[in-house]
């Protein structure tokens, strides 16, 4: 294990509130879906208990609101607690007024849930690039510290590849901690976790992350979604190919690679880890 600790985290969302599937799932169904998210994240709870682990819980208000208990376990078990915002819209759908009101609301019922302070917010989809950089002056002004809400590789739904690939001061009072990639010739791979990390075979993520660490000296931020470690959940038949593939993609395998990840290397909150350096 090389000496570098990494920042682990989870994007609370469940698996009908995904953007590949908004338009097979109206919002105005989510509350008649099965819901699988709080029996997901306290499985992850229990891995990462089982490695010592720490990590980032960005939690979506909607789940927050409907699962307080669960808000309160992820403190008291010594992890942080950040915003996902509250309805799961992406940065791009929003206008400015309509996306402050949601990051100030999700913060605010989270931080009323727990008693903490709530530091770190995660746009959906990594919806923040070039055209819309006002984001991060509302990021900012609603209170957050650090944003982790870029990921500088191309991508058909999110992506601003010209992006700085490490953490970069985007306000004053504000840090992106953009999400992990390796840079191959011209590119940028992105190694961060999701969908790739199942897509990728494990000696890839294992030397891509090592690579990060040893040859550039920097920490890695990784994230997976509570419904990726779930091989039973409801599954969504309309949806279009593309987004059953990436959305089901080796989720059997899903579980053993995180297990081999968290032994693999030394992890902790997005908060020790970058906004103490």
């Amino acid at each position: 294990m090389n000496k570098t600790t990494n920042a682990m985290t989870v994007d609370v969302e469940d698996y009908f509130q995904v953007s590949a599937f908004e338009k097979t799932i109206g919002r105005d169904r989510w509350d008649s879906m099965p819901v699988r998210v709080a029996k997901n994240t306290e499985h992850i709870l229990k891995l990462f208990d089982a490695k010592q682990t720490k990590a980032t819980f960005f939690m979506l208000g909607w789940v927050a609101e409907r699962f307080p208990e669960l808000v309160k376990s992820i403190v008291e078990q010594g992890h942080e607690l950040a915003s996902h915002g509250y309805s799961h819209y992406r940065v791009t759908s929003q206008t400015r007024t309509e996306f402050h009101d949601d990051i100030v609301r999700a913060k605010k019922l989270l931080e009323d849930i727990s008693g903490v302070e709530v530091k770190g917010y995660r746009a959906p989809s990594y919806s923040i690039g070039k055209a819309n950089l006002w984001a991060h002056e509302e990021i900012e002004s609603a209170g957050y510290q650090y944003s982790s809400s870029v990921y500088p590789v191309h991508h058909d739904l999110y992506g601003f590849p010209e992006a700085p690939r490490y953490l970069f001061k985007c306000r004053e009072r504000l840090l992106e901690i953009p999400i992990s990639t390796l840079r191959v010739g011209s590119r940028n791979i992105p190694i961060g976790g999701g969908g790739y990390f199942r897509l990728y075979p494990y000696v890839f993520s294992k030397w891509a992350i090592n690579s990060v660490n040893e040859k550039e000296n920097s920490p890695t931020i990784f994230y997976f979604h509570p419904w990726e470690i779930d091989t039973e959940q409801p599954r969504q038949k309309d949806a279009c190919w593309k987004s059953r593939f990436r959305h089901y993609l080796n989720l059997e395998r899903m579980e053993g690679r995180l297990n081999h990840l968290l032994s693999d290397f030394k992890w902790d909150r997005v908060d020790r880890v970058f906004l103490h350096s």
